[in-house]
């Protein structure tokens, strides 16, 4: 194989090669030599003329060579779907009307030792396309758009709690005690000889930085549960966490309604779009409702936390659900919501005042010890996001732990672990405070359109290949 050059003298973009010679007429010369660079996609060697489709990470431009004009085009028409080329040569319009470059000159950047799938439809097969994902992105230009999407929403979340003061923060992705409320993945720290898991959620460093006197605090960042995969989960994916002193629950829905629909409309361009072929309307405010009334309404009879467990469990067998470990009324009532009504949501919906027993770093709602000032927010059958009033009592938040100590004993294993190091960060005072944390990959699959996690994530989980 020849050595490939170090460097190539580029100077234009397919994209920009498009905007600027737009105009020019069909059969015309525009008298601008442009250097283009990317991967071969389509080949057609005709005779004494050759065409190849040129993409690179702005969209396609047609290179046009020919035998009287083009350097060592016999080789240029032997290129294969994949091939890196750097071509120059003056923009023209053929005559039938295609804007192209027409080479004078070219050099093979990089050879390709592999397939990209059919030239028309690329590669179909679902298990190389995301084990192959840096062809896939290539071969399917809506893998790559779908992707894109996901990094543009990602950067609209930053901008825009930036300009509302937030302070963008890093904290540790190894704890030495699992937060709870989802399984982790453990590890072993050989220097300090002490088992350590990867974090299911920052929020408890982010509000040690609110006591620390960070009043408003996010980070955007990777989480990892070592929990099923499916369409809408993978056990390695992103997060925002949102944390703001002085602010209660309610302030906290009316900023994520803002900050979701306004990141909707940054990379969509408006709120009102289509998910899956069906209307979805992201456009803020978004209504309220309690889980008690969501339940009640798809059984036809009030139920609540406080409803007699062995009812719930009647009604929760009913509706095919199963009763969580050691679950008492508050696990219930929240089976029932996840049985009977969260398929049913489409447009977005916070739903508010979850139980205390599911509930442990939310504050007691004003009025009813046994309910949280807690808010999910849904859409298109899944949660978007969490968040609540938080927790600021010590002492408090000490028995919680306790409480999920006792149902971790029970056989509960994403029950929260006692962080004794948390507690005594609250001891030294944390302020009123709102939590929010957003699934990022959750919500890059409505702005692009896509049923399958996998589409907005670069490189999904997978099994290692034995063979």
């Amino acid at each position: 194989m020849t050595e490939t050059p170090y460097a190539f003298s580029h100077t234009a973009f397919a994209a920009d090669v498009r905007e600027r010679f737009e105009a020019l007429d069909q059969g015309a010369s525009s008298g601008a030599v442009v250097a283009v660079a990317g991967r071969v996609m389509l080949v057609r060697p005709q005779g004494k003329l050759a065409f190849a489709t040129l993409r690179d990470s702005t969209g396609e431009v047609q290179l046009f060579a020919s035998e009287a004009d083009t350097e060592e085009f016999e080789r240029f028409g032997k290129l294969r779907i994949g091939d890196w080329v750097g071509a120059t040569g003056e923009v023209m319009r053929t005559r039938r009307g295609e804007l192209s470059v027409k080479v004078a000159d070219w050099v093979l950047l990089a050879e390709t030792r592999h397939g990209f799938g059919d030239k028309w439809v690329g590669i179909t097969d679902p298990d190389l396309r995301y084990r192959r994902r840096e062809a896939d992105l290539w071969a399917n230009p809506d893998a790559r758009v779908a992707l894109s999407k996901r990094f543009a929403l990602a950067r609209a979340v930053r901008e825009r709690l930036w300009a509302q003061g937030f302070v963008e923060v890093e904290t540790p992705i190894l704890n030495a005690v699992h937060s709870g409320g989802a399984l982790p993945f453990s590890t072993h720290h050989n220097a300090l000889d002490a088992d350590f898991t990867l974090r299911v959620a920052p929020e408890l460093w982010l509000k040690r930085l609110v006591v620390g006197g960070y009043e408003r605090v996010f980070e955007l960042g990777r989480l990892f549960r070592n929990e099923g995969i499916s369409p809408k989960h993978n056990p390695e994916f992103t997060t925002v966490e949102v944390y703001a002193a002085y602010l209660d629950y309610k302030d906290m829905m009316t900023l994520t309604e803002e900050l979701i629909s306004g990141c909707v409309t940054d990379v969509c361009g408006t709120t009102s779009i289509d998910y899956q072929g069906r209307p979805l309307d992201m456009a803020a405010p978004w209504p309220r409702r309690t889980m008690a009334e969501l339940v009640s309404e798809r059984l036809g009879t009030e139920v609540s936390v406080h409803t007699d467990e062995q009812r719930l469990r009647s009604l929760l067998d009913e509706a095919g659900g199963a009763a969580p470990a050691a679950a008492g009324s508050g696990k219930l009532l929240m089976a029932l919501f996840d049985a009977v009504v969260e398929a049913e949501i489409w447009d977005p919906v916070f739903v508010t005042e979850y139980p205390l027993e599911v509930s442990p770093l939310a504050r007691r709602l004003r009025g009813d010890d046994l309910l949280t000032e807690r808010f999910e927010a849904f859409c298109v059958q899944r949660e978007l996001a969490n968040g609540f009033s938080e927790l600021t009592d010590p002492d408090e938040q000490r028995k919680r732990f306790e409480m999920q100590s006792q149902a971790r004993a029970m056989g509960d294993d994403e029950a929260f672990e006692l962080d004794e190091d948390f507690v005594v960060a609250l001891e030294y005072g944390l302020p009123p405070t709102a939590g929010l944390g957003v699934g990022i990959d959750r919500l890059a699959m409505i702005v692009a359109d896509v049923a399958n996690i996998r589409e907005v994530v670069p490189f999904p989980t997978l099994k290692p290949r034995t063979d």
